[in-house]
């Protein structure tokens, strides 16, 4: 199967691009929705490419680069009382709730914004656009090129 892109939000007092780059690789932990859930446990692969992308920032947009280490598998945090993320219909033993690995490749010299991607014709259909509370969204390749392009000219 061909490499794929993905766009994956946090906002930065949950998770900094500072922290990411100290723990090099984490778990994508907490995602409540089930189009994004669905993303992470039937299409992300190892491999994958992936934006960092704060929301709800000043600006939001995307500050950093990674790449999936580790497919889909249930999401712990969904069963402990004690955590956030806790969602008590979630059963071990049939799943609702999954996560992917991700590491650090590198960080953006300066924020990519909302206001910028949104201005650039080639970006005009991305899915960030047309579904913006998706926590996690597919990137295609022409895409992922173009937004590479200008992260590269920083």
């Amino acid at each position: 199967m061909a490499k794929q892109y993905w766009l994956m939000k946090a906002e930065e007092e949950a998770y900094s691009i500072e922290q990411w780059k100290k723990d090099k690789s984490i778990f994508w932990d907490g995602v409540r929705n089930y189009t994004a859930r669905n993303f992470m446990r039937d299409q992300m692969k190892k491999g994958d490419g992936m934006f960092f992308y704060y929301s709800n920032g000043k600006p939001s947009g995307i500050v950093a680069i990674g790449e999936v280490v580790k497919e889909g598998y249930p999401d712990h945090t969904a069963f402990d009382p004690k955590d956030i993320h806790y969602d008590p219909k979630s059963d071990p033993k049939k799943p609702t709730w999954y996560m992917v690995d991700v590491k650090f490749v590198r960080a953006c010299k300066q924020i990519v914004g909302l206001d910028l991607l949104k201005k650039v014709p080639g970006l005009k259909n991305m899915k960030l656009f047309k579904e913006s509370r998706l926590s996690v969204s597919p990137v295609t390749e022409a895409e992922w090129k173009i937004i590479m392009k200008m992260i590269d000219a920083q």
